[in-house]
Order: structure tokens, then sequence, then C-alpha cells
């Protein structure tokens, strides 16, 4: 995965690279579709839900510049995959998810994958997670047609907010910060066409 799909990419952070190599995609999809957890393409979760394809996730962490020991807040923490990787490069990782199924998986999955430090809690995406806020870096993992604001209130002072906004069925990633409490696009990126084509998930 590392040397067919992220090398020829602008994914070129050290730290995550080294986290994709060590942490096995292949624990934290679906049973039935472990033959199949390095394709370049999303995983189905159920529900409407998917495991975002490894080029996908690995740019939008490589956007968020994460240092080690900066607090991270996962939006939509799925099967846990995200928050795997976020450990293993140092971070102190919080996966927030409203699925109760999805949540109990995330902490299996992390537990028996050695990444026991990652809090996995439940409640609406959307709010995000003030409790243990501010966050250096808050990572949507999955497409969202819009930012809330209740994420700019979160952030540290330099902190970021990466996504996939999915608009009219296309989707691009973006890096935001809060200006003035409100959310604005510093930059963006336009997705592999294979990105985003279930239901989002948020």
């Amino acid at each position: 995965m590392v040397v067919s799909q992220l090398r020829t990419t602008k994914v070129n952070d050290p730290a995550l690279v080294a986290a994709l190599k060590a942490v096995p995609r292949e624990h934290f999809v679906p049973d039935d579709r472990r033959a199949s957890a390095y394709a370049d393409e999303d995983v189905p979760l159920g529900a409407g839900r998917v495991m975002l394809q490894p080029l996908t996730i690995a740019r939008l962490l490589n956007e968020a510049e994460i240092q080690a020991g900066g607090k991270v807040l996962v939006i939509g923490a799925g099967t846990g995959y995200a928050c795997a990787v976020l450990d293993a490069m140092g971070a102190k990782v919080t996966g927030l998810e409203q699925d109760a199924a999805l949540a109990e998986r995330a902490r299996a999955s992390l537990a028996a994958a050695g990444h026991s430090a990652v809090a996995v809690v439940e409640g609406a995406l959307e709010a995000g997670y003030p409790a243990s806020a501010p966050y250096d870096a808050i990572v949507v993992n999955g497409a969202t047609e819009f930012l809330p604001q209740a994420w700019a209130g979160q952030l540290a002072a330099h902190g970021v907010v990466v996504a996939i906004l999915k608009q009219d069925g296309v989707g691009r990633g973006v890096v935001a910060r809060a200006v003035d409490g409100v959310l604005a696009v510093m930059r963006s990126w336009m997705l592999s066409p294979r990105c985003c084509r279930a239901s989002q998930n948020r």
C-alpha cells in the first residue's frame, strides 16, 4: 500500500508513513473484506458508512500535520483505523462515534492491535466532543456536506479541521481553521474518483 499508492502522492510525513506501515489495516475491516483491506477503494461498513480508502485517509492525516503529543479528535471513528494510525504517530487521540455497534467494534479492534490509549466516545458527530477540547486537529473520517460551527470552538488557536466536503456527489479534501469563531477553508484538493461513492459518514 505505501509503495504503490502513497509514495507517488503528496503523503510525505515520515511519522505518518511509518505509522501506516505499522498498523495492520486488515484488523479494522469487516471479516469478509480482509482480502481487499489495502485495495484503492472505500470499504463498506453497513448502514451507509464506509472505511475510507488508504490514499484518502492518508492524505487527510498528512494535511493535518500531526505532531507527537498533539491532541486529535477523530469525527466518525468507525472501526478505529484512523485512530490507530494517529496513536502510532504519538498523538493523544479521542475517537467520536455515534453508532454504538461501530464504537464497540472500534474499542475491541484498537485494544487487540495494542492501541488501548485511544479513547472512543459516543455522541452526535456534528456536536464534536468538547470534554477533551481544545484539539490541535479534528479529522473527519468520512464525507460531510458542511463544517459545523461547534467544531470551530473546539480547536486550539493553531488547530485545523481536515475533512472531505461532498457536494453534488463530488468530494474534495479541505483544511479549515477557525476565523472569528467560524471555520474557513484554507486549502483544498480534488479526490480520487473512487472516493466517497458510498453515503457520507456524517
